[in-house]
């Protein structure tokens, strides 16, 4: 029998975690934090509720924190397996963690400093330190073809689009395929390759973001040079947050090529994100990868400059010219963003672009949402900045996608499961699945356990 335990992404798009027990073997299919509401959050600093000494192998669909940023916590729970992904997805996941990690001891060691914690003394999430011992248990995987993990198991890693280096993962335990979709990307990306479209699946967990939606048919071009033009006008700044990964590298693509067909003027861009900084490093070791010549990627990095340090980031505000700045974290949840909104946010000349899904709970769901004051750092700030909403960048795929990535299964999985979305999402994309292909499908409670075949 195999038995599917659901630690994450379950009735909620973030914390993807999945356990996977059969013959003896246990794996993880992703490890990630779970972000938003407070609540969510909160479940980060609990231990996961399966033997992990007995967890030999994390398999990762790709680099997002919300799929890979639990993995140093497991030290904490006696794990010594070992980490798959591809190539590219290890590298950005090793980004990511340091990354994070950083954030982890900056923010306990300011909350700490500034008393505005309840936590006393308050702790980082993971160290820098433990972020360096699960790297060093990372193992690269080639794509499309089979990996033997033992005990009947072996494993396979797919194109999925999405982000560089993402794919779907399927394990085959007994002679039955379990396919973990990951985050399904776009057709027709302007950066990445389009996803491979699955053609067997006996039981398929499927992630949901937008199951209840289309996006948007938006002239993304023309927005932006609207934008580009008020904040001219205004001699403000246009905030733009971004997931550091693919999001930012879309964005630098399109402004620049944006300014070389003169449609927007020489006005300063700057890259304020050193994960992003970093991923781009991925991107030029990675070519194959990607849609960009190396010509081009040269020259889009050297239209714009790139903050590395911390004092650069103050300097930037200080620069009194109008300006685009892309600051990470996508959802404001952290990062260098937050310094920017807590001098640009009561500004009315300044512009927020909010380009991608924002989870229940963050800070950029608040803002879509009319709110009109956020708490950065333990203080509140009054939003006098205007707020756009950009849908079409996503890098999910929407309900149309995602129905047509299904298109190809030549068999009636026994059963679907849909994960990382929220329930409304979820119910709507239940209905639509049921009524074009008829196939059982089911919406997992978090910790559930179900044993299959």
């Amino acid at each position: 029998m195999v038995r599917i335990k659901f630690l994450g992404a379950a009735q909620t798009v973030t914390g993807s975690k999945f356990h996977l027990s059969y013959n003896e073997l246990d794996i993880l299919i992703d490890c990630g934090m779970f972000q938003g509401l407070k609540e969510l959050r909160e479940l980060n600093w609990q231990p996961l509720e399966v033997d992990i000494p007995s967890v030999k192998y994390v398999l990762l669909t790709h680099g997002h924190l919300d799929h890979t940023g639990y993995l140093p916590r497991l030290l904490k729970q006696g794990f010594k397996g070992k980490i798959l992904g591809t190539a590219p997805t290890l590298a950005i996941t090793e980004i990511i963690l340091r990354d994070s990690a950083k954030i982890h001891e900056e923010e306990a060691e300011k909350a700490n400093k500034e008393s505005y914690s309840r936590h006393h003394p308050a702790l980082p999430f993971y160290t820098l330190e433990e972020a360096e011992e699960i790297i060093s248990r990372f193992s690269s995987v080639p794509l499309d073809q089979w990996q033997d993990l033992g005990h009947e198991v072996k494993v396979k890693y797919t194109h999925n689009g999405h982000i560089l280096g993402a794919t779907y993962i399927t394990v085959n335990a007994g002679g039955k395929d379990f396919l973990f979709s990951g985050d399904i990307g776009r057709p027709d990306d302007l950066l990445l390759r389009d996803p491979v479209i699955p053609q067997w699946a006996d039981y398929l967990f499927l992630e949901s973001t937008y199951g209840d939606r289309q996006h948007p048919d938006e002239d993304v071009e023309s927005l932006l040079v609207d934008l580009v033009q008020k904040t001219i006008r205004d001699g403000g700044i246009l905030l733009i947050p971004s997931f550091a990964v693919e999001r930012l590298q879309l964005l630098m693509f399109i402004l620049w090529r944006l300014y070389q067909n003169n449609r927007i003027p020489g006005i300063p861009i700057f890259i304020d994100s050193p994960m992003g900084s970093d991923v781009l490093n991925v991107f030029r070791e990675y070519p194959a990868w990607h849609k960009l010549s190396n010509p081009d990627f040269k020259a889009m990095c050297k239209h714009m400059t790139v903050v590395s340090s911390y004092r650069d980031t103050w300097n930037t505000i200080d620069d009194p010219r109008p300006k685009i700045v892309i600051a990470g974290s996508g959802m404001l949840t952290g990062g260098r963003i937050l310094t920017y909104l807590t001098k640009k946010l009561e500004k009315n000349n300044t512009t927020i672009l909010l380009v991608g899904y924002q989870a229940e709970g963050t800070r950029g769901r608040k803002l879509l949402e009319g709110e009109k004051e956020l708490k950065i750092y333990g203080k509140f700030y009054q939003v006098e900045a205007s707020i756009v909403h950009l849908e079409s960048l996503s890098a999910h795929a929407d309900q149309g996608e995602l129905i047509s990535w299904l298109k190809d299964i030549r068999n009636i999985p026994e059963q679907v499961f849909l994960i990382h979305g929220e329930m409304n999402a979820m119910q709507g994309f239940k209905e639509k699945i049921e009524s074009a292909y008829g196939w059982s499908v089911r919406i997992p409670e978090l910790y559930e356990s179900v044993t299959l075949w």
